[in-house]
C-alpha cells in the first residue's frame, strides 16, 4: 500500500510541477523519459525508452535536429539528440521505433531564456560551423579545391630548373669521381 501511495503522490507531484506526461507514464516500464524534462531550444536531451524488446531503435520528433539512435538491453533503450535551435516553445510528439514495436511520448520545449542569459541545459554539444583545427598553417590550403588542373606555369618552370640543376650536379660529381679513381 505504501508503494501505491508513493506512485500516486509521485504522479500528482509530476503533474503539479509540469513535468512531461511521458515521464509519468514511464514509471510502469513503458514509455519515453526525456532529460531534461523541459529543454530549451538547442539543448542536448537524453532519451530513455522502456517497452522495446530489441537492442536498438530510433526516436524521431520535429523538435529534434536529427533522429536519436537508441541502444540498450533488457527492454530499455537510451540515446541522445539535440533540440532544434529554432524550435518554438510547446509540446512535440516523439515516436520511437524498435524491433517492430512503436512507443510514443512527448517532449515539451521551454521558452528561450532572455537575451544575454544562458540556460544551464542549453549548451550545444557540437560546433555550428566547421572549425579550422589542426594542420598548423595549412588550414587555409586545405580549403582549396582539390580538383585543380595541376601546377601553374611558374611552378612548372621552377620544377624544371630544379631538376636541371640536380641533373647537372649529379653529372659533375660523377665526372669528378671517375677522374679521381684512375
Amino acid at each position: 500500500m505504501g508503494s501505491l501511495r508513493l506512485t500516486l503522490c509521485t504522479g500528482l507531484l509530476a503533474s503539479a510541477v509540469g513535468l512531461l506526461p511521458a515521464a509519468a507514464s514511464a514509471a510502469d516500464g513503458r514509455g519515453i523519459t526525456v532529460t531534461p524534462a523541459s529543454p530549451a531550444p538547442g539543448a542536448v536531451v537524453t532519451l530513455r525508452v522502456g517497452g522495446c524488446s530489441g537492442t536498438t531503435g530510433a526516436a524521431a520528433s520535429t523538435a529534434f535536429v536529427s533522429d536519436a539512435r537508441l541502444s540498450g538491453s533488457d527492454g530499455t533503450l537510451t540515446g541522445e539528440t539535440q533540440v532544434r535551435s529554432a524550435a518554438a516553445p510547446g509540446s512535440y510528439d516523439v515516436r520511437v521505433s524498435c524491433a517492430g514495436a512503436s512507443v510514443t511520448g512527448s517532449v515539451t520545449v521551454a521558452a528561450r531564456p532572455p537575451s544575454g542569459q544562458d540556460a544551464p541545459d542549453a549548451v550545444l554539444s557540437s560546433p555550428i560551423a566547421p572549425v579550422h583545427a589542426g594542420g598548423g598553417g595549412t588550414a587555409p590550403l586545405a580549403s582549396v579545391d582539390s580538383r585543380s588542373a595541376g601546377p601553374d606555369t611558374a611552378q612548372a618552370v621552377t620544377g624544371l630548373l630544379l631538376a636541371g640543376f640536380a641533373a647537372a650536379a649529379v653529372g659533375l660529381l660523377s665526372a669528378r669521381r671517375s677522374r679521381g679513381s684512375r
